[in-house]
């Protein structure tokens, strides 16, 4: 994907902090995330799984991961949290995206975040999942950028779509929140605050992730 996220993404979002401001995080950063740190160790990151995926309807290049610090790759780390298994951890300090296992693990994703002056905290659900998305502008953005009108019926799905392979849309109390986690092209934007409030992981980890979550899946975001 060639976009620059931050022009893509949610919009700037008037009343859209105050509404998020009610969700609290319910447990605090160091109980949610104690021990993670530690699992680095229990293995070694496979870096065959940001190869080509050419059995996608746009198939996928490889991922660049000569751009991406290390601490950012896909691995299975040791979880002392409280949150139960399924629930996403989302660390926008750490710019790490924790899926919580059974066995006392997590999958640990390195992600984009938000820019500073969008970054919340809170509580989401996963309550729509899309398989090569449509991306469409909100009239804030056209308003931003007015080369976005020729997209304002819809961006079809493709490489050079702005939430690329997959994306999980979060909601609270049934209201769509206008965050999303989404997949991205851009191994070089992992570990910065690029969106106006979504969260971002490769291609190759979106896909990972979205075969993994149902519908309803709890995701608890921590403040940076």
């Amino acid at each position: 994907m060639n976009h620059n996220a931050e022009a893509v993404l949610a919009p700037a979002l008037i009343g859209r902090r105050s509404f998020l401001a009610g969700a609290a995080c319910s447990v605090a950063a160091a109980s949610l995330l104690g021990g993670c740190a530690g699992g680095l160790g229990l293995g070694r990151v496979d870096t065959s799984i940001y190869g080509p995926v050419p059995d996608e309807p746009y198939p996928i290049p490889a991922a660049d991961i000569s751009q991406v610090d290390p601490i950012y790759l896909r691995r299975t780390v040791n979880y002392t949290g409280d949150e139960p298994p399924g629930t996403i951890v989302v660390d926008l300090k750490t710019h790490h995206l924790y899926h919580v296992m059974e066995d006392g693990t997590a999958v640990r994703y390195g992600v984009n975040g938000p820019r500073e002056a969008f970054e919340w905290s809170g509580e989401a659900f996963i309550e729509r999942k899309a398989h090569w998305p449509i991306w469409t502008p909100t009239p804030g953005q056209i308003s931003r950028d007015p080369s976005l009108v020729e997209w304002r019926g819809g961006m079809p799905p493709g490489l050079n779509n702005p939430l690329g392979s997959r994306a999980l849309y979060l909601y609270q109390n049934g209201v769509y929140t206008l965050a999303t986690i989404y997949g991205t092209s851009d191994p070089s934007s992992l570990g910065r605050g690029v969106s106006s409030a979504c969260i971002g992981l490769l291609n190759q980890d979106i896909i990972h992730l979205y075969e993994r979550v149902p519908l309803g899946t709890r995701v608890v975001i921590l403040p940076a």
